[in-house]
């Protein structure tokens, strides 16, 4: 279990993991949810160890750090605890704000390792647009990924900036037929289930739902 929840946390893939380690799903999840930890907080009166859903319901913080193990082995593997707020909210109508799953993260030590940021070189266009709407511009790129099992690269004209470092980097693929599935099923969550800061907490498809009804518009103005 301890093996295994190194390199899940690590950031790859929860099934794959516990199948070439052994261990079960229900295993790993009791094992990691159940440690007794202190609730304690120094400083300040006691974590009062759970939270309640929109409907009244009390929610114990050992249930909740079971949804959080479930999320990060689902949809979730990439998200660091403040979409997983929001994730948890979405799907059990949980009312907790972003610093108590901080700590029930910790507590898990599930914490994702902050993105490195990168140098920024300066722009060589004149930023003379802004985008208000769908598909009036498209930024295209080209990733690379290694199929193990075949000895060769394969190539993906991307529309989607994360494909490298939530899908290709993250698995081992043994056949061209494997990363072709791996590549198309990460196509769909990211479009249809994935949820982006930038456009509230939504994936790109209820977004571009809610823009056609309402006029939503993304958090941040996009300016090229």
């Amino acid at each position: 279990v301890a093996i295994a929840h190194k390199w899940i946390t690590a950031g790859y893939n929860a099934t794959l993991v516990l199948r070439i380690v052994g261990v079960s799903r229900s295993t790993y999840y009791f094992q990691i949810t159940h440690t007794p930890k202190p609730h304690a907080r120094a400083g300040g009166r006691p974590a009062p160890g759970y939270s309640w859903t929109r409907e009244g319901r009390k929610i114990s913080d050992e249930q909740i750090k079971e949804w959080i193990m479930e999320a990060i082995a689902g949809d979730g593997y990439a998200y660091g605890y403040r979409k997983l707020t929001h994730l948890l909210r979405r799907e059990y109508g949980l009312v907790i704000n972003e610093k108590k799953m901080y700590r029930l993260c910790k507590e898990l030590d599930v914490l994702r390792p902050q993105r490195r940021i990168r140098p920024k070189h300066p722009r060589k266009l004149a930023q003379n647009r802004t985008i208000t709407a769908p598909n009036q511009l498209w930024e295209v790129d080209i990733k690379y990924g290694y199929v193990t099992g075949e000895e060769r690269f394969i190539f993906v004209l991307s529309y989607l900036r994360l494909l490298e470092d939530e899908c290709l980097s993250i698995h081992e693929f043994t056949s061209y037929a494997e990363a072709y599935e791996a590549v198309a099923n990460y196509v769909q969550l990211y479009n249809t289930r994935r949820l982006h800061s930038s456009l509230h907490y939504l994936s790109p498809v209820e977004f571009h739902r809610q823009h056609q009804e309402t006029g939503l518009q993304p958090k941040r103005l996009v300016k090229v």
